[in-house]
């Protein structure tokens, strides 16, 4: 079945079978390995894309599922300069990840996290973060730099100034 879908800003057009996984799409076909297979069962979020703006597992989507639709992965969150998204440059800045597995999955979620639910307390991005599993860090400094990433979304920037900044490094 031919399927065409926006990946990154670039349009794609691809021939898949009708059990092709998306992830399997984006790594495979695409090049795009920042998708991490962790699982395979939708149970740890290494995987997690955003599709028309939305978090994704996608190696639990069908990739005709996709047909149509725009999908970003963690390759397309930088600027097009190189310049790190707000959350890219927080997890860097927090040492938000140790071995790095789950932080691309993880970064998209705390995209989504920011722009589409409550992230206003730790707690409440502890439970926004449920679906995405780190086997190092203990999650402190992911939550920090989720909180830090929300700052600089806010601010539309990629690094908070030292007076606007309230979260702890």
């Amino acid at each position: 079945m031919k399927i065409q879908l926006t990946v990154n800003g670039r349009a794609v057009s691809r021939d898949v079978t009708p059990e092709r996984l998306l992830v399997q799409l984006l790594r495979e076909d695409l090049a795009l390995t920042g998708t991490h297979v962790g699982c395979d069962t939708a149970q740890c979020g290494a995987c997690t894309v955003h599709l028309n703006g939305r978090a994704v597992k996608a190696c639990n989507m069908l990739a005709v599922q996709a047909d149509g639709a725009s999908i970003t992965t963690i390759e397309g969150l930088a600027a097009a300069n190189g310049a790190l998204h707000p959350m890219q440059a927080a997890f860097k800045d927090c040492h938000g990840l140790q071995c790095g597995f789950c932080t691309p999955g993880m970064v998209m979620s705390a995209v989504d996290l920011v722009q589409h639910h409550d992230c206003s307390s730790e707690a409440a991005i502890r439970e926004g973060l449920e679906g995405n599993l780190c086997r190092c860090t203990g999650y402190q400094n992911i939550v920090r730099a989720v909180q830090q990433g929300a700052q600089l979304m806010a601010l539309g920037t990629d690094r908070p100034s030292a007076a606007s900044s309230s979260v702890p490094n």
